[in-house]
C-alpha cells in the first residue's frame, strides 16, 4: 500500500513539474517574464535542469525578475552540472566576466568547452567561437587543465536540488 501511494506521490509530482514547465515556456515565449518566473521557480525546484537554466537567465538579464547575477550564477550551475548545455554557456560568459563569480578564464573554457561539444548547426559554430575567444586570454598550461577537465567531466543526475538548498 505504502508503495503504491508514493508512488502515486512521485507521479503526480512529475505531472506537475512537467505542467509548471511547460506554462513557463508559454509564458516566456510570450515575452510575459513576470508570469514566467514563479512557473519556472516551481519547476527548477523541483530539479529540471530547463527551467533552471531558463531562471539563470531570467536573472542574468533582469526579465520578470530583478537583475542578480549570483542568483543567475547559481541557477545556472545546477543545471550546468546537469549537462545543460545553454546553462553552460551562460556560466562560461559568467565565469568569463566575473559577473556574480569569480572572474576565471580556466573554468569559463572548460563550461564553453562543455556548451559547445553538444550544440549543433550554426549555434555550435557561434558557442566554439566565443570559446575560442576565451581560449586566447589562457596559457597553453591552462587551456589544457581546461580541456583536460572537460575530458573528464561527468553531469550529475537529473533532477538536482536548487543552489539554496545544496549549501
Amino acid at each position: 500500500m505504502f508503495s503504491a501511494a508514493a508512488a502515486l506521490s512521485v507521479l503526480l509530482s512529475a505531472n506537475a513539474n512537467a505542467g509548471a514547465l511547460a506554462a513557463g515556456q508559454r509564458a516566456y515565449a510570450r515575452h510575459d517574464y513576470v508570469r514566467a518566473a514563479p512557473l519556472l521557480l516551481i519547476a527548477a525546484e523541483q530539479g529540471s535542469p530547463t527551467a533552471q537554466a531558463y531562471l539563470g537567465y531570467m536573472y542574468q538579464n533582469g526579465l520578470g525578475v530583478p537583475r542578480d547575477y549570483y542568483a543567475a550564477a547559481g541557477w545556472l550551475q545546477v543545471a550546468a552540472e546537469q549537462g545543460e548545455p545553454t546553462a553552460q554557456f551562460l556560466l562560461g560568459l559568467l565565469f568569463d566576466k566575473g559577473f556574480g563569480v569569480p572572474q576565471d578564464w580556466v573554468e569559463a573554457e572548460f563550461w564553453l568547452n562543455l556548451a559547445a561539444s553538444q550544440a549543433s548547426g550554426r549555434q555550435r559554430d557561434y558557442w566554439a567561437r566565443v570559446r575560442d575567444a576565451v581560449a586566447q586570454k589562457l596559457t597553453l598550461d591552462q587551456l589544457a587543465e581546461a580541456q583536460q577537465r572537460a575530458f573528464a567531466w561527468v553531469p550529475i543526475a537529473k533532477g538536482s536540488a536548487p543552489p539554496f538548498a545544496r549549501y
